[in-house]
């Protein structure tokens, strides 16, 4: 299997400090701070890369489920929304939300939730994230 590697340097204190992330294949670097992760400053957070990570796995393997059933899609987007909590009140991220949008042809509302929650169940970011208490998917098929 492979091994995939993300890289990140701090300097400074939590308040006034900042930091730099990259992927490593080099696909993508940002800026991260305090205020991009606890506020609503410039910059991206390392949750805002939980919720990218777990929307691309999740989207993936639905795409692949579906497929493998002879429902190949034209289109599978999600939006995971991690919430971060202050941790006095229990672990930091409580709760994933996840948006699926669908373009199935051959399929019903039903049979497409039934897919989004297999593949909720069995994706690889999920599973990682194991520790998180909630991870929801609201699924829909569009036409």
């Amino acid at each position: 299997m492979a091994t995939r590697k993300g890289s990140a340097e701090w300097q400074g204190d939590l308040q006034g400090g900042s930091g730099t992330l990259e992927l490593g294949s080099g696909a993508f670097s940002g800026s991260y701070s305090a205020k991009s992760r606890f506020e609503e400053g410039e910059g991206t957070n390392p949750e805002e890369l939980i919720g990218a990570a777990q929307a691309a796995c999740f989207s993936m393997l639905l795409s692949h489920l579906l497929s493998e059933d002879g429902h190949v899609p034209d289109s599978v987007r999600t939006t995971a929304a991690v919430q971060l909590r202050s941790p006095e009140t229990g672990p930091p991220i409580r709760r994933i939300d996840m948006r699926v949008e669908g373009r199935v042809p051959g399929i019903d509302d039903a049979t497409f939730k039934d897919y989004a929650e297999r593949a909720k169940a069995d994706c690889t970011v999920t599973i990682a994230l194991a520790g998180v208490p909630e991870i929801e998917v609201d699924a829909e098929l569009t036409t």
